[in-house]
């Protein structure tokens, strides 16, 4: 039943003001929850790729970065290092890294694609903690015949200068290897 003239109108004006008005309204309420469900740009970063500059690292000195919610190591060898990654060492558990996780590129001696770059997640693989990187240890430097090693404070796992783990140890399987690339000589992405 529609009524004639003024008021018919008028009312009809009234009404489809006051959705329009709703709408708005619904529309002001809603954007913010909406826009909460957008993920951060703090969030977005966490899972891409971290451009580390190596320029000043200097041989022996290992840098921390986060990558992914994980520390990710970066270190410069030593010469003296990579020799010692190249001998073999019969009292690691998985010395060619055959059941480990890493790029194609740093299936060797010293896991990693340049000698003296060292890139690795630095975290235990038996329950998570993070090795601490022991230069100075006489007993580490015996038993890996190298110049240093990575020592998990839990457990005791050890670790060689490549994240290969020592034989009868808690952690399964060598340190995982990243995906990551050379951007120049003294960068490194990695992700």
């Amino acid at each position: 039943m529609q009524q004639a003239g003024p008021e018919g109108a008028r009312r009809q004006w009234l009404i489809a003001a006051t959705g329009a008005v709703g709408g708005v309204g619904l529309l002001a309420t809603a954007w913010p929850f909406v826009d909460s469900m957008e993920l951060s740009a703090r969030a977005l970063a966490v899972g891409g790729p971290v451009v580390v500059d190596v320029s000043d690292l200097a041989p022996g000195q290992l840098r921390t970065v986060p990558w992914r919610g994980k520390p990710v190591w970066v270190m410069r060898r030593t010469p003296e290092m990579v020799r010692a990654l190249q001998q073999p060492n019969p009292g690691l558990a998985d010395p060619l890294s055959k059941a480990s996780e890493q790029p194609p590129a740093c299936a060797n001696a010293t896991r990693s694609e340049r000698p003296d770059l060292f890139v690795a997640v630095g975290v235990c693989t038996h329950l998570g903690c993070t090795p601490v990187l022991r230069l100075d240890d006489p007993a580490i430097n015996a038993e890996l015949h190298a110049p240093g090693g990575f020592l998990c404070p839990c457990h005791g796992s050890r670790f060689d200068l490549a994240g290969r783990v020592v034989k009868n140890v808690p952690a399964p399987t060598n340190l995982e290897i990243p995906e990551y690339r050379f951007l120049s000589d003294t960068s490194v992405q990695i992700g």
